[in-house]
Formats: C-alpha cells, sequence, structure tokens
C-alpha cells in the first residue's frame, strides 16, 4: 500500500539547526528524516529509516552472495576478551562501563572480541573453513569530536563482516571477493567510492578505505592517475610526485565509507584459535575484517547528491520512489491521486501520497527537500484534461502526461 503524507507525525522546517555544520545533519534535520538527541546520537524518523533499511538490503543482498552468515551479537561485552586482545586499556574510543556487583562491562565499539571466540566454539578442522558470519547492528564509540551528522557518531549503525581461513591463498582470494562486493554496494547506493591504501590501525599492519571524493569530506586522499594508485595521508612520503613512478600526485577530500582489513592471526592468536591441518598439525587460523557503516553510507549519499532545494535520493535507496501530490482538497482531485498511487503500488511501486490540505507552493518545496526521485502532480485542471504533471527530482522542468503514459514509465 501507499502511505499518506497525512499519517506522519514529522514536519519539515525552513530553517536549518544552528548546531549542525554538514550537509547531512542540516537536510536529514529539516525534512524530518533524523532527531537529533545529542552529539553524535540520532533518532531515525519515518522517512530516515525508510533509507537506512533499504541500505541494510543492499549491504545484506551483497553479504549472503558471499556466502556468508548473518548473525547479532551483543552491544554489551563482558571486560575479559577485551583485556586479552589487550584493547581494554588499548583502545581510546572504548564506552566502559560498571554493572551489578562491580562487574565491569563495555559497549562494542567493534566485535572481534566475541565473534574470534565465537567461532572458536565450531571450528577445530580445516575441513570447517572458510567460514564467514557478518551483522548489522549498532556501535558505541568515545568520538571526542562527534561533528558531521550522520558521518562521525558515538552510536551509529554498522555492517561487520569476518572471515576465516585455513591459508594466506585463501584470505586473499575472499578478501578480493569481498572488495568486488563493495564496489556493488556503492554503486547501487549511488556513490562512486575510490579502494584506497590505508594504514591498519589498531586492526593490522594495513588495510584499504573505501574514499568518496567531495569537497564536503574531511579525509585526504592522494591519487596517481599514471599508476593509479588511491592512498591515504597516513602512508604517504612524499606528497608532490608518486612513490612508485614519479608521476604527479593530486590531492582530493574525501568521505569514507568503508573499510576492509586482513587481520591475520592477530586475534586469534590472542585467544589461542588455531585448527587441525589435513596432516594433523595445529595452526591458526586466518581472518578478515570488512566493515561499512549504513548510517554513514547515508550521510555521505546526502552529501554528495543535494542542491540548494534539498535532498537527491538515488532510487535505490529513496524512501519511496513516487511522490503523487495533490493540488486540492476537492474530493474528485483526491480520488484521482488515490487512485493512481494504490495502481503504483499494486505494480510493486512505494509511493508516498501528499493528501495534506496545503499550499501549492508549499507542497512543491517540502517535496523537493524530501527529494524523492519522481513527482506526480494531480490538479483539477489535469483531472480534467486526463493528465497528469511528472517531474524528476534532477530535471528543471515538469512535463505533462497521460495516465497510460505515466504508468508504462513507471511500472514493468
Amino acid at each position: 500500500m501507499y502511505i499518506r503524507q497525512s499519517t506522519i507525525f514529522t514536519k519539515t522546517t525552513k530553517e536549518a539547526p544552528k548546531d549542525e555544520v554538514s550537509h547531512n545533519a542540516e537536510l536529514l534535520t529539516r525534512a524530518g528524516f533524523v532527531h537529533k538527541e545529542m552529539a553524535g546520537v540520532y533518532s531515525y524518523l519515518p522517512y530516515g529509516l525508510r533509507v537506512l533499511r533499504r541500505i541494510e538490503g543492499i549491504i545484506r543482498e551483497e553479504m549472503n552472495a558471499l556466502g556468508a552468515s548473518e548473525i547479532l551479537m551483543p552491544a554489551l561485552t563482558p571486560k575479559e576478551p577485551w583485556v586479552k586482545t589487550g584493547r581494554w586499556d588499548g583502545l581510546d574510543v572504548l564506552f566502559r562501563l560498571e554493572g551489578a556487583g562491580n562487574k565491569e562491562y563495555a559497549l562494542g565499539a567493534t566485535h572481534e572480541e566475541i565473534v574470534t571466540p565465537m567461532l572458536q566454539d565450531f571450528v577445530q578442522s580445516y575441513k570447517d573453513l572458510p567460514r564467514a558470519v557478518y551483522q548489522i547492528q549498532n556501535k558505541f564509540r568515545n568520538e571526542p569530536r562527534a561533528k558531521s551528522g550522520l558521518l562521525r557518531g558515538r552510536e551509529f549503525l554498522m555492517k561487520d563482516l569476518y572471515s576465516f581461513h585455513a591459508t594466506q591463498e585463501e584470505l586473499d582470494a575472499y578478501y578480493m571477493e569481498a572488495a568486488r562486493a563493495y564496489d556493488r554496494i556503492y554503486a547501487r547506493c549511488g556513490l562512486d567510492a575510490k579502494m584506497v591504501e590505508a594504514s591498519g590501525g589498531t586492526f593490522s599492519k594495513f588495510s584499504h578505505e573505501y574514499q568518496v571524493f567531495t569537497e564536503f569530506g574531511e579525509d585526504l586522499v592522494y591519487h596517481c592517475a599514471k599508476c593509479g594508485w588511491y592512498k591515504n595521508r597516513e602512508i604517504l612520503t612524499t606528497f608532490d610526485t608518486c612513490d612508485t613512478c614519479q608521476g604527479p600526485v593530486t590531492e582530493n577530500k574525501a568521505i569514507e565509507v568503508g573499510n576492509i582489513f586482513p587481520l591475520g592471526a592477530k586475534y586469534s592468536n590472542a585467544f589461542d584459535f588455531t585448527f587441525v591441518d589435513a596432516d594433523g598439525k595445529s595452526q591458526p587460523v586466518l581472518m578478515g575484517c570488512y566493515g561499512i557503516g549504513p548510517s554513514r553510507v547515508m550521510g555521505t549519499i546526502v552529501e554528495v547528491h543535494h542542491d540548494a532545494a534539498g535532498m537527491i535520493w538515488p532510487a535505490e535507496v529513496a524512501p519511496f520512489a513516487v511522490h503523487v501530490v495533490a493540488l486540492s482538497t476537492d474530493e474528485s482531485v483526491m480520488r484521482k491521486a488515490q487512485e493512481i498511487a494504490l495502481t503504483l503500488s499494486e505494480h510493486g511501486v512505494e509511493v508516498l501520497l501528499d493528501d495534506r490540505d496545503m499550499r501549492a507552493g508549499e507542497k512543491f518545496a517540502e517535496s523537493d527537500l524530501i527529494g524523492i526521485p519522481t513527482r506526480v502532480v494531480v490538479s483539477s485542471k489535469q483531472l480534467a484534461a486526463g493528465t497528469v504533471e511528472w517531474k524528476s527530482r534532477t530535471s528543471a522542468t515538469a512535463e505533462t502526461i497521460d495516465e497510460s503514459t505515466l504508468y508504462s514509465r513507471l511500472t514493468v
């Protein structure tokens, strides 16, 4: 079924929130997609949750295609595994808290400490490998600079994929499969994400980030057009010529939307996680870690796809495919708008129907702000002519079409 806009409790605002500096925070708040609870923490409202779920759906499809099994690990984690890996004291963004009986816990900033001993209970032999599991779950990090809306949060949604392997060759092959899956995910979300060489931080010696070039980004990425590499600023020795071919290097602002790490035996060693190989010898399990923040992807989409009027959602992640706008509460106009919305929805097209009693200019301004890909307007004049007004969110002008053309464009 379609959704009536009159049933949505949120309202749009004309003024940008004074405490937000990023485009994504400003537009998502003004359009009623999110509600800020405190710095770095947002509630997702009906429109925003629909976008978030679409991004999650794309990620799930690609993770399942990799042969990974979805799980859900706890957000509240015991202290002991963090001590084993050295990150109870070594991870500065970890939220630590004390419960009943003076027992200490951590809110999950990442989940290597949980997933590694979990898989240890199920993997004993080389015949049990490879394995891959993933989750989509809230993460908590005591971020000292919680700003930029959904791009830097203290609570945020994260997809973690963890893979477990018997050999380096097997890990390397899966790592590249995951990289290709990431390319597909970002393309489907309307983002041109570059795979960038980076340091591994506390996770590994090196890693790869996925960065989206935009003037609104906080990261710096360097690119050599001659030999084709992209590198994060942290691992460069020179910034004007390529380390490899001495070609010219360009600097670009970017937003990080994901990362992948070849963890190797770092965490399996911490838990003495081994398997018995074909020769009967004990070997450490090798691991890979692959992260995407759906909420961060959502914020990045807004940073890249917007104009002065509002957001412009790519089709596959838009909250709705079509915004049907009734320009009159006249019974005949409203009946026709409902008929169009129902017909489209019966063909699998998700529709938001603006059935509110508001001026046309206000409705159009809100429609542009919300950013649904296609707007269909029904008015008394068009009803008499048997036509509707069609406008793409990316087009400056609208066109008048008949109903049959409308349905042929939007339904299969």
